[in-house]
Order: C-alpha cells, then structure tokens, then sequence
C-alpha cells in the first residue's frame, strides 16, 4: 500500500475481520459489519454494491482456498475500498459466467463490472484481491 493510502487508513473508519477457514458463516457476518461501517457514508446505492461485492469476495476466498482470510475495508475522501487478503498465491481468474453453471464463475466479474477499479495485489505470503468505489453517485 503506498504511503499516502496508509495515512488516510490510519485516520479513516475502518473494518477488519478475520474470516476462518470454510466458515461460510462469516459472509452474512461481512455484510453486517460492512453495512455499520456504511451506515454513515451517505451513499446508499453505492452501499449495496460494495456489500454485495465484499460477499462476492469473502464467499471466493473461503471457498477457493483452505485457509483463513483479513477482510479490510476502509472509508475515506476518495471512496471505499474493500480488500480480502487470503495466504494462497493463486491468483483468481475472471471468466465470464457460463448460464449451465448456476452460481459459479460470477464473483469477480461482478466486482469488475460493479467497481470503479479493483485488482490483485501479490504479498510475502498470498495475495489480496481489493475494489474501490468513488464516493459518486450510482
């Protein structure tokens, strides 16, 4: 994280949890918590979409590795930003959902579709996929 978004998370609200492995629980769980952390953005529609994005993320993280995972999401002048580190390297690649595929393969196409930018970001040990959302309108 450059030095300047480490500033603004220092002094903007922020979320974080720790999400255990395969808990499926912890989806709904995200959702709440991001919605309290929201609940003052003044940004309803935006809200709804970040929460089903970190959903979309979390729900990937959980099921598509077999360890636990640090969901952080950060409220500040430019936007929220929402990422879900987990502690494999794999890095997710988007597809585009096939309709004989009933809810799989259409997480991150969402987030690229929904999030003004989003991405994966390499660490020592796993990655964190992230997306970001301009305080605008919807």
């Amino acid at each position: 994280m450059e030095a300047g978004r480490v500033a603004e998370a220092a002094r903007s609200p922020q979320l974080r949890r720790r999400l255990g492995r395969a808990d499926l629980r912890a989806v709904p769980e995200a959702r709440r918590a991001l919605r309290e952390l929201l609940r003052h953005w003044g940004r309803p529609g935006r809200s709804e979409i970040a929460e089903l994005l970190t959903s979309e993320l979390v729900t990937n993280a959980l099921i598509h590795t077999d360890h636990d995972a640090v969901l952080t999401a950060t409220v500040g002048p430019r936007g929220l930003r929402v990422e879900v580190r987990d502690f494999v390297a794999r890095r997710p690649r988007p597809r585009v959902p096939n309709a004989d595929d009933g809810t799989h393969g259409r997480g991150l196409f969402l987030v690229q579709s929904l999030a003004d930018t989003w991405g994966v970001s390499a660490h020592g040990v796993g990655k964190a996929v992230w997306f970001e959302l301009a305080p605008g309108t919807v």
